[in-house]
C-alpha cells in the first residue's frame, strides 16, 4: 500500500508518518521542490522532544513514568480495521528528520522517535501539517523529564486523556465526605441533647421527689402518723382548731363541725359533730351538743367540747343560712357529689327539685343551704350532717389560699366574729384549709357517738386521739334521765324522730321496740316517784301533754319509758 498520496493542491504531496496515540495516521507535506529534506517531529508542536536550552539537540522523550525496563516495549495495537504499511526503505531517505546523512542506517520508529544519540535539527519555517482529525481533546503538555529516563510504549497504556467528570467526581467526593462529617456532626448534637434531657429529667424527678418527700405527700406517707415522722407524737403535733355552728334561721335547729388544721402534718379535716353528743354544762348536769347550741351558746358549748374531746378550740364561727348562702355565691358557686334530690322549700311539691342527685353538681348558694340542712323523712341526723360537711368541703376548694383575699370575703359577709376570732384570723386559717383542700390533703370525718350520746374508747380513737389529739371523756351517764322509747304509731320513722328529740333535749335514748298494734294515746311512765318530774319533762320534750303521764311498769334499765300512740307529731328539728 503507498502512504504518499497527492491531494492535488499545488502538487505537494503528504506522507504518512506514523499513527498518534489514538490510532489515527499522521501525515506530513512534502514540497515538489525541497532541499535539502527536512527533519519533521510530529510532537514539535506540542513541546516532545524540544531542547530548552537551544542547544540544537534534540532531546529524547522522557515518559510520565519513572519506570524503566530496560527495553524497547513492541507498539501498541490500535484497533483502526486495517494494518499500517511502513514506508519503502531508502537509505538515503530520512522520512523522520532525524538528521541521520543518506546512506547512514537509522533505526525505524513509526511514531518519529529518532534513534539513541541521533540528532533532529529542526528546519527554519518548516510546519508539517496534519489533518484534521475526529477524536478527543488534545492531551496536555507532559511535566519535562530528565535526558535518564526513557520511555516505553507500554508505560502510556494507562494514561489517557483528563475527562472533564475528574472534577466532578472530586466534588462527589468531597460533598459525600463533608455529608458524612455533618452526619456524624448531628448525631453527636442529638446524643448531648438527649444526655443533656436525661440529666434535667433526673433532676427534675429527684427534686420533685424531694420536695414530696419533704412535705410528706409520697404514696404511703400522707397519713397523719407517718407524715409527721417517727420522733412526732400524734399528741405533740400542733394543731389550730375552730368550730363552726350552722343555724338554721328558717326551720331550727343546728349543725356543727370541727375545722381542724394539722400544721404538723400539713393536713386539713373537717370533724362533723352530732347533736346527740353528750357533754356536761357549768352546773355539772349532763345536756346534749345541740341543747347546749341553744341554751350555753358558743363560749359555753366551745369549753364543754373542750373537756369531752381534749381539745383546745380556738374560737366559734357562727354561720347562720343567709351567711352560707352569701358565702357561696362570694366563692363563685361550688360543685360536690349529691347523694339525693332537694326539693324547693319554695315551690309546691312535684316540680324540679331544687338539688339533683348525681357527680359534681354545681350549687348556687340558695341551692348549697337547701343540701346543707335538708334532712328526709326517717333520715337520722347523721345524714344531713355529712351534707353539710360536703357543703363547707366545697367552700373550701372554692376559697382563696392568700390570707389576705380570704380574709376580704370573710369581711364581705358582714358577720359579727365572736372574739376572741377576729375576721383576719378566720381569714388566715380558711386560706389554710383551702390550700389544703385544693391539693387534696383535707377530708371530712364523722364522730363515731353511741346511742346515749357517749364516746368509746374504741369508736373514737381514730378521730378524737388521731385527728384531734385528744381523749375522750365522756360525762357520767348516771346523772342523765334514761329514757325507753317503745313506737306504736305505725310510723316507723317516728322512733328515730323521737331519739333525737330526746337526745337533744339531754336525755339518754334506750331503744324499746316497736308495738305489735297501733295505740291512739301517747304514754309517759314512771315507776318512781322520784322520777316523776323527770317523766313530766320528757313529756315536754316530745310535745305530749300532761295527762300522757302517769305511774305505771318501767324497764330495769329505764327511769322512764314511753309509748308514742297516733297523737304524737314529731318536731321538724
Amino acid at each position: 500500500m503507498n502512504d504518499r498520496y497527492d491531494p492535488g493542491y499545488g502538487g505537494d504531496q503528504y506522507e504518512l508518518v506514523g499513527y498518534d496515540e489514538y490510532g489515527q495516521p499522521v501525515y506530513r507535506q512534502i514540497p515538489a521542490q525541497q532541499t535539502p529534506q527536512q527533519a519533521y517531529d510530529p510532537y514539535a508542536q506540542q513541546g516532545y522532544g524540544y531542547d530548552p536550552y537551544a542547544t540544537g539537540q534534540q532531546q529524547p522523550a522522557q515518559p510520565y513514568d519513572s519506570y524503566d525496563t530496560g527495553r524497547q516495549p513492541p507498539a501498541p495495537s490500535y484497533d483502526t480495521g486495517r494494518q499500517p504499511q511502513a514506508p519503502p526503505y531508502d537509505p538515503a531517505y530520512d522520512p523522520y528528520g532525524t538528521g541521520t546523512p543518506a546512506g547512514g542506517t537509522a533505526a525505524y520508529d513509526p511514531y518519529g522517535q529518532p534513534a539513541a544519540g541521533a540528532q533532529q535539527p529542526r528546519a527554519a519555517g518548516q510546519t508539517a501539517h496534519i489533518p484534521q482529525q475526529p477524536g478527543p481533546a488534545e492531551v496536555p503538555d507532559d511535566p519535562p523529564a530528565g535526558p535518564e529516563r526513557d520511555y516505553h510504549t507500554e508505560q502510556f497504556a494507562f494514561v489517557e486523556e483528563p475527562d472533564g467528570d475528574s472534577g466532578d467526581v472530586i466534588d462527589w467526593l468531597k460533598f459525600t465526605e463533608n455529608r458524612t462529617e455533618r452526619r456524624e456532626e448531628a448525631r453527636r448534637r442529638a446524643r448531648s441533647r438527649v444526655i443533656a434531657l436525661v440529666v434535667v429529667l433526673a433532676l427534675v424527678a429527684a427534686g420533685g421527689v424531694g420536695y414530696l418527700w419533704y412535705a410528706g405527700k409520697l404514696p404511703g406517707l400522707s397519713s397523719s402518723d407517718t407524715k409527721s415522722g417517727p420522733s412526732t407524737a400524734v399528741a405533740d403535733q400542733k394543731r389550730d382548731v375552730i368550730v363552726v355552728h350552722l343555724h338554721n334561721t328558717a326551720k331550727g335547729g343546728t349543725s356543727t363541725a370541727l375545722l381542724v388544721d394539722n400544721t404538723t402534718t400539713q393536713q386539713g379535716t373537717t370533724v362533723l359533730l352530732p347533736n346527740s353528743l353528750t357533754l356536761t354544762d357549768d352546773a355539772g348536769s349532763v345536756t346534749t351538743l345541740a341543747k347546749s347550741v341553744d341554751d350555753d351558746g358558743s363560749s359555753g358549748t366551745r369549753d364543754q367540747l373542750d373537756t369531752v374531746l381534749g381539745t383546745n378550740i380556738e374560737g366559734t364561727w357562727r354561720l347562720d343560712t343567709p351567711y352560707l348562702q352569701n358565702l357561696v355565691e362570694l366563692v363563685g358557686n361550688i360543685d360536690i357529689d349529691t347523694d339525693t334530690d332537694v326539693p324547693d322549700p319554695g315551690k309546691k311539691k312535684g316540680t324540679a327539685p331544687l338539688v339533683r342527685e348525681g357527680k359534681s353538681q354545681t350549687l348556687s348558694g340558695k341551692a348549697a343551704v337547701a343540701y346543707a340542712t335538708y334532712r328526709a323523712s326517717g333520715e337520722a341526723q347523721n345524714a344531713q350532717l355529712e351534707r353539710f360537711g360536703q357543703v363547707l368541703q366545697g367552700v373550701l376548694r372554692k376559697m382563696s389560699s392568700d390570707a389576705q383575699a380570704a380574709t376580704v370575703t370573710v369581711q364581705t359577709l358582714g358577720q359579727i366574729i365572736e372574739p376572741p376570732l377576729s375576721d383576719k384570723n378566720l381569714g388566715a386559717f380558711l386560706a389554710e384549709l383551702a390550700d389544703l383542700a385544693k391539693g387534696g390533703d383535707h377530708k371530712t370525718a364523722l364522730l363515731p357517738v353511741q346511742s346515749d350520746g357517749t364516746l368509746s374508747a374504741e369508736t373514737s380513737a381514730s378521730v378524737v386521739k388521731d385527728i384531734l389529739g385528744g381523749t375522750a371523756k365522756s360525762p357520767d351517764q348516771g346523772s342523765a334521765v334514761r329514757v325507753s322509747v317503745q313506737n306504736a304509731t305505725g310510723v316507723k320513722d317516728n322512733t328515730e324522730k323521737a331519739r333525737v328529740v330526746l337526745l337533744n333535749g339531754g336525755f339518754s335514748f334506750l331503744e324499746g321496740g316497736t308495738a305489735s298494734a297501733a295505740q291512739a294515746a301517747s304514754k309517759v311512765l314512771y315507776s318512781d316517784a322520784a322520777h316523776k318530774d323527770d317523766a313530766t319533762e320528757v313529756a315536754k320534750t316530745l310535745g305530749l301533754p300532761d295527762g300522757a303521764v302517769s305511774k305505771g311498769t318501767v324497764g330495769s334499765n329505764a327511769d322512764v319509758s314511753v309509748v308514742l300512740g297516733q297523737d304524737y307529731t314529731p318536731s321538724s328539728s
